[in-house]
C-alpha cells in the first residue's frame, strides 16, 4: 500500500519514497526544492487546501495535487 504525503502524520519525519508525476516541470520544481526520493520530509501541517513541509530546513506550501504525488 502506497501512503502519500495527504496522509502523513504532522510532526513525523518521512523518508520520499517516490514522485509520482507525469508533469516534468513539476517534478524539476520538486527536485528543485531537495524534494526526491530518499531524501527525508516533515509536514508541520495540513491545511485545508493542502499542507506545510519541512524539507531540508526549509518550509514549503504545497497544495493537495502535489502532495498527493509524493510518495512516502
Amino acid at each position: 500500500m502506497k501512503v502519500t504525503l495527504r496522509e502523513a502524520v504532522e510532526g513525523k519525519e518521512y523518508i520520499i519514497k517516490s514522485i509520482e508525476t507525469d508533469d516534468e516541470e513539476l517534478d524539476a520544481f520538486l527536485f528543485s526544492l531537495g524534494c526526491y526520493s530518499g531524501e527525508p520530509i516533515t509536514v508541520v501541517s495540513h491545511l485545508k487546501g493542502g499542507c506545510v513541509v519541512s524539507i531540508k530546513d526549509a518550509r514549503y506550501n504545497i497544495d493537495n495535487e502535489l502532495a498527493e504525488a509524493i510518495i512516502i
